[in-house]
């Protein structure tokens, strides 16, 4: 089915009781469908909280500035407004933080300031950045083997492999991506998630992972040596969750809630998708709202502000650039679960299938965050015209 975008007639997804269009099991991620799902979570899958705690919310003080008609690119390069590209790439939400004041807000789609997002793969940068917190302590050596924390992966294709080269996804286990083939590694992520069943008329002597960690235990094969190459695979951050889970003897939503969510003032607290043996998906499970995701970026942005080591993210600004590195991010660079955009200015970036993104960018004192509903998986025209956009913001700003 086709998507509809925020200018479009909304059709009934989930509405009504009984509904008039029920969302599938099998296709909740694709269009229509994602755009009622991805701030609909915890109504169809079973999810743990990240809890914001009793302590204080961090206030944001406004400065708004109407960015409405600001001229900026489409995905083709053609001259378009802000808001016409906010429409055109299927925005559910997205803030502006100027020198950590709102510059800029705009909810779509039905979304409002309590709505939780999911959040796809920016849960790797915040899976990561409490994983630094955990190395500052010294629970956590990332030059130590992965096997020194998880013996079981001996007989993985993880052996042999250090702790950064999984947190730089520089290791050489084989893993395929491919989103779209149901039966690609990733697919069966979807699978031991939780998140999909079995597809229909599957090959019955195929066997499909129970959970998250008898996925990782089947990955016995390399196509590479450790640290050779840079190669996207969401398992990466899965195996860092289940070193982080094995040295605190605390599940990852407990961890992230206590070391990160009740420290940086979030309004809300936030939740993880969780499979059938309780773990939280931390390569892309992580739902929360639109200026919780902007603090998340501010605290970045502020050196780690006391919570994340400030040495942690110094070096996560540090990575091997392209070039040809992503065809979105053609300089770019990967380090501790952050994407960098470019070896000149260093801002960091979350990303996220179906259009999810944090920008942080130093130089500009400037935090971005777009929450989408992509009708693809990814989209090049999309992403590129998105990171012009924040450029071009931060230029009217300055």
């Amino acid at each position: 089915m086709e998507s509809y975008r925020n200018s479009d007639p909304r059709p009934p997804i989930m509405q009504g009781s009984p509904p008039a269009m029920v969302l599938p099991k099998l296709d909740w991620d694709r269009p229509p469908w994602n755009r009622w799902a991805f701030q609909h979570i915890r109504e169809f899958l079973p999810t743990a909280e990240v809890w914001r705690g009793n302590g204080h919310r961090h206030r944001f003080d406004r400065a708004e500035v109407d960015l409405d008609g600001l001229a900026v690119e489409d995905s083709t390069g053609a001259p378009t407004t802000l808001a016409g590209l906010l429409d055109e790439t299927y925005t559910d939400g997205f803030l502006v933080l100027k020198d950590g004041r709102i510059a800029y807000e705009r909810y779509f789609n039905g979304m409002g300031e309590r709505s939780l997002h999911l959040s796809q793969s920016m849960a790797k940068s915040v899976t990561g950045s409490v994983f630094g917190i955990l190395v500052g302590r010294g629970l956590i050596g990332p030059a130590r083997p992965v096997t020194d924390y998880l013996p079981e992966l001996s007989v993985t294709g993880w052996a042999g492999a250090s702790v950064q080269h999984v947190l730089d996804m520089t290791s050489g286990v084989r893993f395929s991506e491919a989103y779209t083939d149901r039966y690609s590694d990733i697919g069966q992520v979807d699978v031991a998630t939780g998140w999909k069943p079995v597809p229909p008329g599957s090959d019955p002597a195929f066997r499909w992972p129970s959970h998250m960690f008898d996925l990782i235990l089947g990955l016995t094969e390399t196509i590479r040596p450790h640290g050779a190459a840079f190669e996207y695979r969401s398992i990466e951050t899965d195996v860092l969750a289940f070193i982080m889970e094995r040295v605190t003897g605390k599940r990852l939503p407990q961890l992230v809630s206590e070391e990160l969510w009740q420290k940086l003032g979030a309004d809300e607290s936030a939740c993880f998708t969780v499979d059938s043996a309780g773990y939280a998906v931390a390569d892309g499970g992580f739902n929360a709202t639109l200026r919780d995701y902007g603090r998340f970026g501010q605290l970045i942005l502020d050196n780690g502000g006391g919570v994340v080591p400030a040495d942690w993210i110094e070096a996560t600004r540090n990575g091997r650039h392209g070039p040809d590195f992503n065809p979105s991010l053609p300089e770019g660079s990967y380090r501790n679960q952050f994407w960098i955009e470019d070896p000149r200015s260093r801002a960091l970036m979350c990303r996220g299938v179906f259009g999810q993104m944090i920008h942080i960018d130093w130089n500009t004192r400037m935090v971005v965050v777009k929450l989408s509903t992509f009708p693809d998986f990814s989209n090049v025209g999309y992403s590129v015209a998105t990171v012009k956009a924040v450029h071009t913001i931060a230029a009217a700003l300055d």
